[in-house]
């Protein structure tokens, strides 16, 4: 069963993503550390009193179609209710509309929490905050009081509509068509698939986002436009009104994920109760839907590297609790009998390698958060623009290092259980099930490797990268000073993580020079190396991160008064760090050399089969 690691969470709030700089933000006032520590408390008991028992029930017995209606997995529906009525829908969202108002630092450990008790159930309210941000950045005053309000309060539920069968990743494809008419409003026709939580019965009412054209808009990614799509009109007096021409016509069957309906929705349909055409509302100006989509999708972006945290959470609990419990095998420096397999050293590697990605990918996602608070609250302007690169550089190595770091780590859970573990009884399965979803939706790795290059690199001339291995030169000098102080293994363990962070550094250096020299002559060799970019950088900062925790430890190991934190568990984390920096750290170097040989790659593709 799941418990949420509240002392690491604690840990990296406090000595990481630097929750007491982002508590003292203006806005914040009300946002206390002990109002903080009420939060993590509640959310750790509800979501594994309330949201863990329903994963294995989704899993098992998924949402059904019939007739146009979904009815969710067992006990998903009192569970939404519950959520809502705790208020977690609107943690991170504006008091003024009905929310609490606290920083996205706070709100991202109650979205990982979530999501390692129950993947598929955290789907719906991640998809819910998307559209709240959306409305309250580009939505009119009339949208905004008319359905924000109830998104926050958890009374209705929201969607993002993108994908079509004709257009998946290409949205210049999209043909969903929206007719103007007199009164305002548009009538939409045509067909979404994909959609997450497109139809349930959680709550009263959803509200899609929907990517469409207008008879005369230009082809291409600027002719799309952007439309609120209600499965219920809004009546009077807080009344539902009449049923939208919006209509499930199935749900898919997944690999994973089983206990979220993925809908395929049909607009002008002649299935509602409002006239021919599904009833839309444009939100902000025609032609620039695409635009206004991405403040959703970069939330849902962070939100879904978050999942990937979190399903690598579940996975490497239920490893560790495995191999503590399983006796087999005599240990190789002979034993009277056999012992528990964590006794072993390749398991002890696996399990290590489980926990290191998983710290780090926290370490990375509450980073970009606290960036993202301080881009919003800081009272210094350049400040606020030097955060807003960071968290904008940060989404896509979330989003993808995160998620394809869950799939590496819930694949050893599998290998750990060995034959057991690939047994769907035991539950290790479903974990690598659900993890391989994440690196696909929300834009695939690839998608956010090129984002990452193009949109963000590339933007300002590495200089956000820049700023970064400034940051970690000091990371280096501390590791330096930490090592002198220390004694021992701790010392070579700091050492051994010193050398091989500057190392990583150096290879993400060499990389970034390939790319700026190459970029000019043979884009298509850079691009080629995208993902191993990404990858490198994940690797990177993550190291950084864990560098800066082995730091902290030996400060506080060093306390001879205690410190703030449990010595067993400083211990454990020295460990992680090391292990990070002797087994993670190094595939620096590799993803940098792959990279540098993407002109040799390109002369090679050009004459093989392959395309």
């Amino acid at each position: 069963m799941y418990q949420a690691p509240l002392t690491d969470i604690r840990f990296t709030l406090k000595e990481l993503a630097g929750l007491d700089d982002v508590l003292a933000l203006p806005g914040y006032d009300e946002a206390t550390p002990d109002l903080v520590e009420a939060v993590l408390q509640e959310n750790a008991r509800f979501v594994e009193q309330a949201i863990a028992p329903l994963n294995r029930a989704g899993d098992r017995q998924p949402p059904v179609w019939r007739d146009g209606a979904v009815a969710t997995s067992p006990g998903y529906a009192a569970a939404y209710a519950d959520y809502a009525a705790g208020g977690w829908q609107g943690l991170q969202h504006p008091v003024s509309w009905g929310g609490q108002g606290l920083p996205k630092l706070v709100a991202a450990v109650a979205n990982e929490t979530i999501n390692s008790a129950c993947l598929s159930f955290s789907l719906c309210p991640l998809l819910t905050d998307g559209v709240i941000e959306a409305l309250l950045t580009v939505g009119s005053e009339s949208l905004r009081n008319t359905y924000v309000p109830n998104l926050v309060s958890g009374k209705w539920t929201g969607t993002m509509n993108l994908t079509e069968p004709q257009a998946g990743s290409d949205l210049a494809q999209v043909a969903m068509r929206a007719v103007p008419q007199q009164d305002g409003t548009y009538r939409l026709s045509g067909q979404k698939i994909f959609i997450t939580y497109g139809e349930h019965d959680m709550a009263e009412n959803i509200v899609h986002l929907v990517l469409a054209r207008t008879p005369d808009a230009p082809a291409g990614v600027k002719g799309i436009s952007l439309f609120v799509v209600p499965k219920f009109l809004p009546g009077d007096g807080g009344r539902l009104g009449p049923r939208n021409d919006v209509w499930c016509a199935s749900i898919e069957h997944k690999l994973g994920i089983h206990g979220s309906p993925t809908a395929v929705l049909l607009y002008g349909a002649g299935k509602g109760e409002a006239g021919e055409g599904a009833v839309g509302y444009l939100v902000g100006e025609e032609n620039r839907g695409l635009e206004y989509m991405f403040i959703m999708m970069n939330a849902a972006r962070f939100a879904v590297g978050q999942q990937g945290v979190a399903v690598a959470e579940r996975a490497t609990q239920q490893a560790f609790a495995y191999a503590r419990d399983r006796i087999q095998g005599r240990a190789v420096e002979g034993s009277p009998g056999p012992v528990a397999i964590a006794h072993h050293p390749d398991v002890q590697r696996m399990l290590l390698t489980m926990r290191a990605l998983t710290e780090g990918g926290r370490a990375i996602s509450y980073m970009a958060a606290a960036a993202r608070d301080t881009a919003a609250h800081h009272p210094d302007a350049g400040t606020r623009d030097r955060h807003r690169a960071l968290y904008e550089l940060l989404v896509p190595v979330v989003k993808g290092f995160c998620t394809e770091s869950a799939v590496e780590v819930a694949s050893l859970g599998i290998q750990v259980h060995g034959g057991t573990g690939y047994i769907e009884e035991t539950g290790a399965a479903q974990h690598y099930r659900d993890a391989r979803i994440l690196p696909i939706y929300e834009g695939t790795t690839a998608i956010q490797a090129n984002d990452l290059l193009g949109r963000k690199l590339l933007r300002d001339g590495g200089a956000t990268a820049a700023r970064i291995q400034q940051d970690m030169q000091v990371t280096l000098a501390a590791l330096d000073a930490a090592a002198g102080r220390a004694q021992g293994d701790d010392a070579q363990g700091l050492l051994l993580l010193r050398t091989n962070l500057a190392t990583a550094m150096q290879a993400q250096q060499q990389a970034l020079g390939f790319m700026a020299r190459t970029a000019m002559t043979d884009v298509r060799a850079v691009f080629a190396g995208s993902v191993p970019f990404l990858m490198l950088t994940g690797v990177l900062v993550g190291g950084w991160q864990m560098a800066r925790a082995a730091v902290a430890c030996q400060r506080e190991l060093a306390d001879a008064a205690g410190g703030r934190w449990p010595r067993e568990f400083l211990h454990n984390k020295m460990t992680t760090a090391v292990f990070y920096g002797a087994h993670i750290l190094p595939r620096a170097g590799a993803w940098s050399s792959a990279i540098q040989a993407g002109g040799v790659i390109e002369a090679c593709v050009r004459r093989s089969d392959i395309a």
